[in-house]
């Protein structure tokens, strides 16, 4: 299936990680964040800016000017707090706070310091975020310098609820002791923190008002489990890519009845680690995607009444053991993409008639396995990439009607096919990156015009073909790379206003003429 001109179905890349400021803060990156200030003009039409017709409210134009003129202001702690506030915020967001103009906001009793990414950030910035003392609530200093020295300043900000501090790479096992102290916490990001060791999640222990606890990418975590026992008010839980988290660690999540969402991709546990969850009864939410997990693991999962999302993608999934999956009625989301299930599994997915979105995505699956889906009538989004299922199957989805994104490429779907699902209304986002699919297929589709996403990316569209865009007007995003493409069937693109995304890559024959065309539309 697919050709040159279908995209490359590689390892998968995760959204996050095309972000590398998360995972190295190179000087480069920080050099990029403070050549990007924008200049005044465009400072004041944002300070106006909130839309046509809108009048800027005296405090607006106040706060404009303050953050034009800043240099000129040595202290705010006379101001109003919310006024300070927001003269705080709109200094960050603009990339005009300096370690200088930081100091005007020294005992100003802000609730929210959030500094995320934030060029600079370092050990004496915390004094002046410290020095908002019992006010303080809020405070995210993730991806700076600081060390233990500046976290250990906040051990007097006893009534704060949240903090995050992702990616700090200079804090220890010993600048974790300071967290024992804010007890009122009820939310702590510490995403891939080297600190977070057997050792330092001891500092948890004493966090007993805990709601959301992150600790994504945690890669010494191992053993540290034991502390979260006492956590009885946690209710989400985020250990994705923790690969150092086995088994054994697993029985310490037992106790953790509150728990509504548990994050584990990629951590490595199997069904044994599974089967301590069973308890869980008010777990809606549950990742697993990556683990060395079987079917098997589904019947500790089945006994988790309250589960509404399951996501099994990646792992050592068979037939034998799905049948587990018949219990979870209250079941909207399920992922069992790039596993190795066929038409058998199925069969036990009948009776999910809460099922609002389907992952089948390379899993070993034809025609005869969507009869079993007919019935799913809540369906919203259903993923069928690199499956074995073809025109004559889709007829059993032709009553899905509320239906609003399908995904048929690297499929054996043909021009026929399409046919068939042409009565789906509700569908806006469609995938037919499929060489088989051509003009014919796409003019069977003219009755669903409210879609907004369609990818032909590799189909064979010719100029004649784009013809039949016209019905789509609400389109956002289109791509038409299978290189049958000229000037000519641009022209009839340039009058889809509503167009937010166009990829015309791959086809050679387009000139300048076709950027005239376009900047148009865009």
């Amino acid at each position: 299936m697919g050709s040159a001109c279908s995209r490359k179905r590689g390892q998968l890349v995760h959204e996050d990680e095309l972000y590398s400021v998360r995972f190295s803060k190179s000087g480069s990156f920080k050099w990029l964040l403070h050549t990007l200030s924008r200049s005044s003009s465009d400072v004041l039409r944002k300070a106006q800016r909130p839309g046509p017709g809108h009048c800027p409210s005296l405090v607006e134009l106040c706060v404009a000017r303050v953050r034009e003129d800043i240099s000129r202001y040595s202290d705010f702690s006379m101001l109003p707090r919310d006024l300070s506030q927001q003269i705080f915020n709109e200094l960050v967001e603009w990339s005009y706070l300096t370690e200088e103009s930081l100091e005007a906001f020294r005992d100003c009793a802000l609730q929210d310091i959030c500094l995320e990414e934030y060029p600079g950030v370092k050990d004496a910035w915390m004094e002046v975020v410290a020095s908002q003392g019992q006010s303080l609530l809020s405070v995210d200093i993730s991806c700076s310098d600081v060390t233990d020295s500046g976290l250990d300043v906040l051990k007097d900000c006893s009534n704060m609820q949240s903090l995050a501090c992702n990616y700090c790479d200079q804090i220890s096992e010993h600048g974790l002791k300071t967290l024992s102290g804010l007890s009122n916490l009820t939310s702590l990001s510490l995403k891939k923190c080297a600190a977070v060791t057997a050792e330092g999640a001891k500092a948890f222990a004493d966090l007993v008002n805990l709601v959301n606890l992150d600790l994504e990418r945690c890669p010494k975590i191992h053993g540290g489990l034991v502390h979260l026992k006492g956590l009885r008010k946690l209710e989400t839980l985020n250990m994705r890519y923790c690969n150092c988290i086995t088994d054994s660690d697993m029985k310490y999540l037992s106790d953790l009845t509150n728990l509504r969402e548990l994050q584990l991709s990629c951590c490595k546990i199997s069904d044994i680690g599974v089967s301590y969850l069973k308890g869980l009864s008010k777990l809606a939410h549950l990742n697993l995607e990556g683990c060395a997990v079987t079917a098997a693991c589904l019947e500790a999962i089945s006994g988790l009444a309250s589960l509404i999302l399951l996501n099994l993608n990646r792992c050592g999934i068979y037939d034998e053991g799905c049948e587990n999956l018949e219990g979870l009625v209250k079941l909207k989301v399920l992922n069992l993409g790039f596993n190795h299930i066929t038409d058998a599994c199925l069969v036990h997915l009948k009776e999910l008639v809460s099922l609002e979105c389907l992952n089948l995505d390379s899993c070993k699956i034809g025609d005869e396995g969507l009869l079993h889906l007919k019935g799913l009538l809540q369906l919203r989004s259903l993923e069928l990439s690199d499956t074995e299922v073809g025109s004559n199957g889709l007829r059993h989805l032709s009553g899905l009607r509320n239906l609003q994104s399908m995904n048929l490429s690297f499929t054996l779907v043909t021009d026929i096919g399409l046919k068939k699902v042409a009565g789906l209304n509700s569908l806006k986002s469609l995938n037919l990156d499929n060489r088989q699919i051509t003009d014919n297929g796409l003019a069977a589709l003219a009755g669903l015009t409210g879609l907004t996403h369609l990818d032909l990316f590799g189909a064979r569209i010719t100029d004649s073909g784009t013809n039949c865009l016209r019905y789509f007007k609400e389109l956002q995003s289109l791509e038409l790379c299978g290189g049958l493409i000229t000037d000519a069937g641009v022209k009839n693109i340039k009058d889809l206003k509503a167009l937010t995304l166009l990829n015309l890559s791959q086809n050679g024959n387009l000139t300048d003429r076709t950027l005239e065309l376009i900047s148009v539309t865009f």
